[in-house]
């Protein structure tokens, strides 16, 4: 595919900023880890059918639902590269288990190459790959430039697009339209107006999120009883769940404000992070307020305290538990953390005004009540006492969340499909004959 002038000026502009950096990046401690194959060393012998990049756990788990769909008797070789050590090992256990069920060798992991235009094309060189995927934000130059100039498929499943990014894109929209992948599947219209305005709008299609394949509107506890016998019978139990360091102040107000109001109540505290326990119960001595170990109790407690929990894995038996329910890590700015949790136990959850990191829940699940936004501890506090004096029936937030996740489930399907389609041209069959040829 030929370039303008001022693209190949670009590119090779990117190319010699990269080389600059690219010894200090050698000395970053995580990426280290694999840095022969950021190097664009170490990839696989064999040529791959489709090479998935996804950029971080996040993206791997994604990335492992289109391994798992496509399924253990896949006729494709296939590569998927990642950032990050967490997500390369997310993708290992995926495919550690496919090839135990398959007994083949389909499957590779990678950490991904830096993005410099010349590692990129020897990258694309050596895996040979009949389809790129990239999963969410992940547009990088390099890469891009390396698979249109060898006319190889690209595609963006689970797209999503900031309209931050947008603006920096639209400083020169024609550099990125000549780049463009071929096919963009976006999981909003706005995220799809966003790539329409960069690609034009017969690339772009909507699709739902993948995460919500994801979602298991099950709880996964196998005790509920395992927290109950640690309340008194008829005492209201309200848990603060994943509480991060950032929002203890928040938080401590909070616990004072529901004790004050509702002295007979018990409050369930699970720091997000286990070596917060030690200044929590610093803070709550200095409040006057009894706190019990959880580690140090396994019969019912007086109300009028807190629990503070010392130990992992009964944050679920929590929510299962609990009359109402506060879901941390959005009293700061932080993005929220996991408020799926305590709706599957039947718990319409309270948070703070930060949740950007579930924004791809969707605006709709606030409109349908099933979570509570406060805007700040105070709000959050008179939210949670509601919610003591009129908790609603437990199946029913079950079965409104089931209907819910169901009717947005089914991207990781729509995704595979997209991705056969772009290869049915020509058959791993069909290559292999073509490999053969050429090195004959």
């Amino acid at each position: 595919m030929k370039r303008s002038g001022t693209i190949r000026l670009a590119l090779h502009t990117y190319e010699w900023l990269w080389r600059g950096a690219t010894p200090f990046l050698g000395r970053n401690h995580r990426l280290r880890d694999g840095l022969p194959q950021r190097l664009g060393r170490s990839f696989p012998i064999d040529p791959m059918d489709i090479w998935i990049q996804a950029a971080s756990a996040g993206e791997s788990y994604l990335a492992g639902m289109i391994l798992d769909t496509l399924g253990e008797d896949t006729p494709y070789r296939i590569l998927v590269t990642t950032n990050t050590r967490q997500g390369k090992d997310i993708l290992d256990a995926v495919m550690q288990r496919l090839r135990s069920a398959s007994k083949r060798d389909q499957w590779a992991s990678a950490f991904f190459p830096f993005d410099r235009p010349s590692l990129m094309q020897k990258a694309v060189d050596a895996i040979q790959p009949r389809i790129m995927v990239l999963l969410e934000t992940e547009i990088w130059p390099g890469l891009m430039n390396a698979i249109k100039v060898k006319g190889i498929p690209m595609i963006i499943v689970n797209g999503r697009m900031q309209a931050k990014s947008l603006r920096h894109y639209q400083l020169w929209p024609r550099f990125w339209h000549a780049l463009g992948p071929d096919r963009i599947m976006a999981v909003s219209p706005a995220d799809a107006d966003r790539y329409v305005c960069l690609y034009g709008t017969s690339r772009v299609s909507v699709m739902p999120n993948m995460k919500f394949d994801r979602v298991s509107t099950s709880p996964k506890t196998e005790q509920p009883d395992h927290v109950r016998r640690l309340i008194p019978a008829g005492t209201p139990f309200v848990v603060l769940g994943s509480v991060r360091q950032e929002e203890e102040a928040a938080v401590d107000q909070l616990i004072g404000y529901l004790l004050d109001r509702r002295p007979g109540i018990l409050i369930g505290l699970f720091p997000r992070h286990m070596h917060r326990t030690a200044p929590w119960q610093k803070r709550l001595k200095a409040a006057g307020i009894t706190c019990h170990l959880r580690s140090r109790i396994d019969a019912p407690v007086n109300p009028g305290g807190v629990i503070l929990w010392d130990v992992f894995g009964e944050l679920t038996s929590g929510y299962a538990a609990a009359t109402s329910a506060f879901v941390g890590g959005s009293l700061a700015p932080l993005g929220g953390q996991n408020f799926l949790e305590p709706l599957t136990c039947g718990i319409i959850p309270t948070i703070g005004p930060s949740w950007k990191t579930f924004e791809w829940v969707g605006p709709e699940i606030f409109s349908q009540g099933l979570v509570h936004v406060a805007e700040d501890w105070r709000q959050a506090g008179d939210h949670l006492l509601k919610a003591i004096e009129a908790p609603p029936p437990p199946q029913t937030v079950i079965d409104t969340l089931q209907r819910y996740v169901a009717e947005r489930q089914g991207g990781t399907a729509m995704a595979v499909q997209a991705i056969e389609q772009l290869l049915e041209p020509q058959c791993p069959a069909d290559r292999d004959v073509v490999r053969q040829g050429q090195t004959s």
